[in-house]
Order: structure tokens, then C-alpha cells, then sequence
């Protein structure tokens, strides 16, 4: 192999080491979606990032989200065709929180995150997504 050619397949495998690096970049920009504020009665501080993870959509809360002071908040979801999923209560024993909920396989798409008192069966507050997060 020449000089030449050495070079050229230098070049060539710098040049495709690039583009991978930047469509994963571009792969995991796509995965990671933040929603608006949280806009409700009680829950009004924070936001929800979906992310995958193996697959799954995953959602965490913001670090500025503060747990509304109601006795049974959960996780709520509603999906692109406005089917609601009750999942996880948000605040466990000793202060704890569950920030970050995996979502089943049978929600497929999630257009908006609800935190709702399963006792007094209300909406605290909301957040919607831009576009439903798949």
C-alpha cells in the first residue's frame, strides 16, 4: 500500500468515526424529550424529561419539582390518544421519592404527566409535551 492510499484510508476512517459519533449524538438528542412546567392547583415547580432506557420509556422529574403536601400523589400518565394510566405513588416512607418511573410496555406513547391524588381523586398539576414521547 502506498503512502497515498494509507492516507486515504486514514482520512476515511477518521471521516466515519465522525459521522457515527455525531448520529449518536443526534440518536440520543432525539430520545431525550423535556416537557413544559407543571401547571396545577398544588404541583406548579418543575418539569418531566423522557428518555429511553433498553427500549422503555423512562420519566424523571426535574430537581426543582417539590412534592405537592397531599396525602396520596402518583404518577399519572395520558397517552396520545387520551387514554389515562395510573402508576406509582410519588412519595414513599421516610421522604423518599420516586422521581423516576419506568412506564409498562403496554403505554406506548405519552403526550402528558399528571400528578394525581389518588385520595381525593384529583388533578394537582400537569405537564404536557411538546409532541407525544414513543
Amino acid at each position: 500500500m502506498n503512502a497515498k492510499s494509507k492516507l486515504h484510508s486514514k482520512f476515511l476512517a477518521v471521516a466515519m468515526g465522525a459521522g457515527l459519533l455525531f448520529s449518536s449524538q443526534l440518536y440520543a438528542a432525539e430520545m431525550m424529550m423535556k416537557s413544559g412546567a407543571f401547571k396545577g392547583p398544588k404541583a406548579n415547580t418543575g418539569s418531566v424529561t423522557a428518555s429511553k432506557e433498553g427500549g422503555k420509556i423512562v420519566l424523571a422529574l426535574s430537581d426543582d419539582f417539590k412534592t405537592p403536601d397531599t396525602p396520596d400523589p402518583h404518577w399519572q400518565v395520558l397517552d396520545s390518544k387520551g387514554t389515562v394510566f395510573m402508576l406509582q405513588k410519588i412519595s414513599l416512607k421516610d421522604n423518599k421519592m420516586n422521581r423516576k418511573i419506568t412506564l409498562p410496555d403496554y403505554i406506548k406513547d405519552v403526550s402528558k404527566v399528571v400528578i394525581w391524588c389518588a385520595w381525593a381523586e384529583v388533578n394537582l398539576g400537569e405537564a404536557a409535551f411538546d409532541k407525544p414521547v414513543m
